[in-house]
């Protein structure tokens, strides 16, 4: 249940209309609760916004981004993020089937549906999800494959969404009705 309420756009002052405007513009209509629970900080959030935005320009391809992230969600079990970034996925030209195996990877690290840059860059997420600092042989894997500016991108992307599992998890933000639990049984 979410410590806070989640701040709808009839309920908002005048005030905060520009930012329901925004969301509506760039996110999905009906509003995620995330972003819901966000406006009570309307400043932070349209900064989220922008910075959210400029990783989804980056030069990092989607799908290696969508990897990392869905890795980032299952390392930490956030149901929020995995159920959000699973249609990402599918977006960014995941199959079905690599998708059922980014759960997997979280336990078993090896895949024949995954080339050797989408390990690495699953290796790398998940490393530093639960590690924090990563070891050079995990990072050169990823390195090796891929140029600085993309390495760098990725990192944001990684520390991003472990920044965003940690806001959930403290706001107690509650998965929306319309998305499945990828952890029905926690």
């Amino acid at each position: 249940m979410a410590r806070v309420p989640y701040l709808r756009r009839e309920d908002a002052d005048e005030s905060r209309k520009a930012l329901y405007d925004r969301l509506e513009a760039e996110r999905k209509v009906p509003t995620a609760n995330i972003f819901l629970a966000l406006t009570h900080a309307p400043t932070q959030l349209d900064a989220f916004l922008t910075y959210a935005n400029s990783l989804r320009a980056a030069d990092l391809s989607p799908k290696l981004r969508e990897l990392a992230i869905l890795t980032v969600g299952y390392a930490t079990r956030s149901a929020y993020e995995v159920a959000h970034h699973q249609s990402h996925g599918l977006q960014a030209g995941l199959t079905g089937e690599q998708l059922a195996a980014v759960a997997d990877f979280e336990s078993s690290e090896s895949s024949e549906l995954f080339d050797a840059t989408e390990m690495a860059v699953m290796r790398l997420a998940k490393e530093s999800t639960l590690r924090v600092d990563v070891s050079e042989k995990t990072w050169r894997a990823a390195a090796d494959r891929l140029t600085d500016r993309q390495m760098v991108e990725l990192s944001l992307s990684i520390a991003w969404y472990n920044s965003g599992v940690r806001i959930m998890g403290l706001l107690g933000i509650d998965l929306e009705d319309n998305y499945p639990n990828p952890f029905p049984n926690s």
